[in-house]
């Protein structure tokens, strides 16, 4: 993540838990409550169901590693999300629900 790259709002998974593991730089993880920076070595568990939402606001470029557990095909959702804009309202549910995301904003 690029530095000041904000993030996706906060959201649940019905199907999968989320980890996220810093390899370099900070993360802000939103876990429904408050929000916790991350650090390099730094990992953090977010159960199936659970709010979140993360972003870098630092000066700095973030690099972390996600797992998805039980393993889910996520990338066509890394791939295509920057194109939701584009898409119709009933397009855009249809794409989050397939890829089980669900936001609460």
């Amino acid at each position: 993540m690029t530095a000041k790259a904000g993030g996706p709002a906060t959201h649940f998974h019905r199907g999968i838990s989320e980890t996220f593991f810093v390899l370099d730089g900070t993360l802000r993880l939103h876990d429904g409550d408050r929000w916790v920076d991350a650090t390099k070595g730094d990992f953090l568990y977010v159960p199936t169901g659970g709010l979140h939402a993360f972003r870098n606001d630092s000066d700095e470029p973030t690099s972390f590693l996600i797992l998805f557990a039980p393993g889910a095909p996520r990338e066509e959702c890394f791939e295509k999300v920057s194109t939701v804009a584009t898409m119709t309202d009933e397009e855009r549910t249809a794409f989050f629900v397939k890829h089980d995301a669900y936001w609460t904003d």
